[in-house]
């Protein structure tokens, strides 16, 4: 990530707009624009079924069901018209959990990105949230992307872990506003374990 980039994520953490410690004014307003959005997923062996909400920007699509399924992942947030590209683009991953710490899982997203981009700068840190430990990557490609992932835990009996990303072009002047919005997105984020289904009832013998 572009070194400007670096400075406004590492000021958002130092001013506390992660941990939404305090509520402004401001701050009160886009909480009253915005609204509560969803992702489930079905049970699968030791893992239950799950829910994952947020609080989407006020002027954001949110999307579980059509181009989130058609690229392979949980949920997108977007701005405007559906556009394919993934610049602006905040995206939410739900995946049984596997490796062993959240450190790991960061770890291995580095390992995978600098095998695409050996010359990519590379940086990690914690994230403040309230319900749950996260951290973010953060990678300066060289293809002039900047790319945010921030993992999160929701611990060990809800049988998942996720991730929140968002990509953007390093010469985009709208990347501090930006970068405001995917984080409160990501603190926002609550986990819920999902109701089981009932169980169905045994066919009647005639």
């Amino acid at each position: 990530m572009s070194a400007r980039v670096r400075r406004a994520l590492l000021a958002m953490v130092l001013a506390g707009l992660v941990a939404q410690a305090a509520a402004t004014p401001a701050t009160v307003a886009a909480a009253a624009a915005s609204q509560t959005v969803s992702a489930s997923g079905a049970g699968d062996g030791a893992m239950p079924g799950w829910i994952v909400r947020t609080d989407a920007p006020a002027g954001w699509t949110a999307d579980c069901c059509t181009y989130a399924r058609a690229i392979g992942v949980n949920f997108v947030l977007y701005q405007g018209e559906w556009s394919g590209e993934p610049n602006r683009v905040m995206v939410l991953n739900v995946w049984p959990r596997k490796l062993p710490s959240l450190d790991d899982e960061l770890k291995a997203d580095r390992t995978h990105y600098l095998a695409r981009d050996v010359a990519a700068k590379v940086g990690s840190f914690p994230i403040r949230h309230r319900g749950m430990p996260c951290a973010a990557n953060v990678f300066e490609g060289t293809d002039h992307i900047d790319d945010v992932v921030v993992f999160c835990d929701p611990g060990s009996a809800s049988g998942i872990r996720l991730s929140w990303s968002m990509s953007f072009a390093d010469h985009d002047a709208s990347r501090g506003p930006l970068l405001d919005a995917f984080m409160r997105v990501v603190v926002a984020t609550r986990y819920e374990r999902a109701a089981a289904a009932p169980a169905t009832p045994p066919a009647t013998r005639k």
